[in-house]
């Protein structure tokens, strides 16, 4: 029988990587001005406008708690799907799609990085690096999730 392989689209925030289920992604975009949303949560960059669609955009540094950085040529906006809302997600850089095979996932570690482990779906091991999965349903609280449709 063969092992069930998923894809995950790398990216990097700082020196860690990681992926995200390609099943969420709807859509990677080079940086585009992002208009502020006033009252919005800290992590919140505000919203941009996709080809007619208004999506609000969030920092995944600032989520994370991590120091801010220069916007350069590599910062993209991973555009994925969550319990039907469309949001971005500014990275340092999106690297490309990976298979990993099931049984290359491990749960998550309680204590991974400076994040909070409950955004992760595991650690998948990948040619001698370690790739953290984010849960991206979780990385917004449902109440966070019913404010960016708001926007």
């Amino acid at each position: 029988m063969a092992d069930k392989i998923r894809q995950f689209v790398e990216f990097k925030i700082g020196q860690e990587e990681y992926g995200v289920d390609i099943l969420q992604v709807k859509t990677i975009e080079r940086m585009m001005p992002i208009t502020r949303v006033p009252k919005a949560p800290k992590f919140v960059e505000g919203v941009i406008n996709l080809r007619g669609e208004i999506v609000p955009v969030i920092d995944l540094r600032k989520r994370f708690d991590l120091p801010p950085a220069e916007t350069t040529e590599n910062t993209r906006i991973i555009i994925v799907s969550v319990d039907e809302i469309t949001v971005g997600m500014i990275v340092d850089s999106a690297t490309e799609v990976v298979q990993l095979a099931q049984e290359d996932i491990e749960p998550a570690p309680p204590i991974t990085s400076s994040i909070d482990s409950d955004y992760l779906d595991g650690v998948g091991k990948l040619e001698g690096k370690l790739l953290i999965l984010l849960n991206v349903a979780k990385l917004l609280k449902p109440q966070e999730i019913e404010e960016l449709a708001q926007i």
